[in-house]
């Protein structure tokens, strides 16, 4: 099957991962304003991967064919780029996720970070684009990483016009964001998943160690 017709984006998430991206996107799915873009979108072998790894390495963007299909973008790598993002596509919301620095270091180091180590994708995104450019080569730096998370939630904050933004910390369930989209909540669990637990399962059946 080819690539899905673009469709524009309405919906910019601006948060690191393990900051509940992952359940953000099943919870914009659900809600019907997906599909969702992630950083599983673009696995080994998905369409759209080798123009991102591309974006990693410096070539020029072209955002509306790298968001084909997608109405909605959270976690990295689309997170990396917000700043960008939000000034291409003016008319879309803009979706903050996040938690304390101390949980989200802990969650990042115990899977995204053990992952970089594993050696296992040394050109993928991870490598190129968290690791290199989000953390300056210095991820497994706790104090540098934190304080990078930290900066990245005041710019977001300072930037973006309150009337546009969404902050959405994790536990806060589907209110908050159904009320600032305007959608009824629905008769289902607010998502809940790729605990610490489930990636590290997740890598194990793929045959990479994240112990």
């Amino acid at each position: 099957m080819g690539l899905e017709v673009f469709v524009t984006l309405k919906i910019i998430g601006t948060g690191f991962g393990r900051t509940g991206t992952d359940s953000m996107r099943a919870a914009l799915n659900i809600l019907g304003v997906g599909p969702t873009h992630h950083m599983f979108e673009l696995e080994k072998g998905t369409p759209l991967r080798q123009p991102w790894l591309d974006l990693a390495k410096g070539s020029q963007p072209d955002w509306d064919f790298l968001f084909t299909g997608y109405h909605a973008c959270v976690d990295w790598p689309s997170a990396h780029y917000w700043r960008s993002l939000i000034k291409v596509y003016p008319e879309a919301k803009v979706l903050l996720t996040m938690r304390s620095a101390e949980s989200w270091w802990n969650s990042f180091e115990a899977t995204i970070l053990k992952y970089i180590q594993s050696g296992d994708d040394p050109n993928g995104l991870a490598k190129l684009l968290v690791a290199e450019q989000v953390f300056d080569g210095r991820p497994d730096d706790r104090n540098h990483a934190i304080a990078t998370y930290n900066r990245n939630i005041e710019e977001v904050i300072a930037t973006v016009d309150p009337e546009r933004l969404l902050i959405h910390s994790l536990g806060d369930g589907w209110e908050p964001l159904c009320n600032w989209l305007g959608l009824s909540v629905p008769a289902v669990s607010y998502p809940s998943g790729n605990t610490t637990q489930d990636i590290v399962g997740r890598f194990a059946e793929k045959g990479v160690d994240l112990s």
